[in-house]
């Protein structure tokens, strides 16, 4: 399948050769995160423990990719299709879902949000990469957001592992298949090397009510060479 995006030609799946990418969750309220779904009662949010849930703040620098090569950060829930949303048991079973994904270029804005209705905004991002750590600063309209820090290492090597990312598009949700994996990778537990600053934006005050950053992340992950592909969005 084949879009037309600003005059360009996007073939599907859109694939990643090359990116670096990295993750700090954190355990927080249900209905606190469930609070940031946009309207419609298609997904419920995932339940890590009675009550609570978990948020991935996630930061990824694309080297080589079919959008071009730009900056990202992703503010991420894991879902559930409610019941009757979707015709099989495939289409229930949980996945990912982004509220906030900031971009530092107009294409892959444009691509994100027509092909995948994804929630793409071009914004002031930099990502500083010293030798142990890389630093995120998302900043919107002026104001800094957040500024991340994540501890940057690791030697394992991560398959290709099949998942799916849900949103919706003009207002029908969608299940749209990806992948993921890598090499130069590493799962940390806990906050070792973690640090959240935030900002004054409106977006910084809906991670201040989630308890963010006084929450010690569960875990933090990077990858230094990142690979993917994102297929084409199936209604449910």
């Amino acid at each position: 399948m084949q879009y037309d995006i600003a005059g360009r030609t996007v073939t599907m799946p859109v694939e990643v050769r090359d990116a670096c990418a990295g993750t700090a969750m954190f355990d927080v309220d249900a209905g606190a995160a469930a609070a940031l779904l946009p309207p419609g009662d298609a997904f419920t949010v995932v339940e890590s423990s009675p009550g609570r849930a978990q948020l991935v703040l996630a930061t990824i620098d694309y080297r080589d990719n079919d959008l071009g090569d730009y900056l990202e950060v992703g503010i991420t829930m894991f879902v559930t299709p409610r019941s009757g949303s979707g015709s099989g048991s495939a289409d229930r079973e949980p996945g990912t879902f982004i509220t906030r994904l900031p971009v530092n270029q107009e294409f892959t804005c444009v691509a994100g949000r027509t092909i995948w209705g994804f929630p793409k905004t071009v914004e002031d991002i930099t990502v500083v990469h010293k030798e142990d750590s890389a630093v995120t600063t998302l900043r919107i309209d002026g104001e800094l957001v957040l500024r991340l820090t994540l501890p940057r290492g690791g030697a394992d090597v991560m398959p290709q592992m099949p998942m799916t990312t849900y949103t919706y598009i003009d207002g029908v949700p969608h299940a749209t298949p990806f992948s993921q994996g890598g090499a130069g990778s590493q799962v940390l537990v806990g906050g070792t090397g973690v640090e959240l600053e935030l900002g004054t934006h409106p977006v910084a005050d809906e991670l201040a009510a989630l308890g963010l950053p006084t929450q010690t992340p569960v875990m933090s992950t990077w990858t230094e060479h990142m690979r993917g592909t994102f297929g084409t969005p199936v209604p449910l």
